[in-house]
């Protein structure tokens, strides 16, 4: 079985955020694979995706600090800024993280770990709604 289709995201403040369950929900078909894949590709250049804790929600918060100091929007040398200041530093935070990613399925479910779960990273003020394309391939 090969599926492709568009994911769209509600609109959300800057931050990381646990988004598995709208993969899930939006994919129904993983409950018919016993072995496959799942790649998923983020359509932006200043928002991010990643796997990472899925029960604490300060581990999203402290990466969000993190990310913060480390990539502050107020930096002299920036010549990107005609979308404000919190641009920038949303392109080099989706280049760090990246915008794709590869998830086995098994048994009709994502393989993910006991505590993974798929982060969005939100690296803009405020994004807007945004689209992930998945394709989901398997037997």
């Amino acid at each position: 079985m090969w599926i492709q289709q568009r994911i769209s995201l509600k609109p959300r403040n800057r931050g990381f955020h646990l988004i598995t369950r709208e993969v899930d929900d939006a994919l129904p078909q993983l409950a018919e694979l016993d072995i496959g894949l799942l790649h998923l590709q983020l359509l932006h250049t200043s928002a991010s995706l990643s796997l990472n804790e899925n029960a604490d929600p300060d581990v999203r918060h402290d990466m969000d600090a993190f990310l913060r100091d480390r990539v502050p929007g107020d930096l002299p040398y920036f010549r990107h800024t005609l979308e404000g200041p919190d641009d920038m530093p949303a392109h080099i935070a989706a280049s760090l993280f990246g915008t794709q990613l590869t998830i086995a399925v098994s048994s009709g479910r994502l393989a993910l770990g006991t505590w993974q779960g798929i982060w969005l990273g939100e690296h803009r003020d405020q994004g807007g709604t945004r689209q992930i394309l998945a394709t989901l391939n398997g037997e």
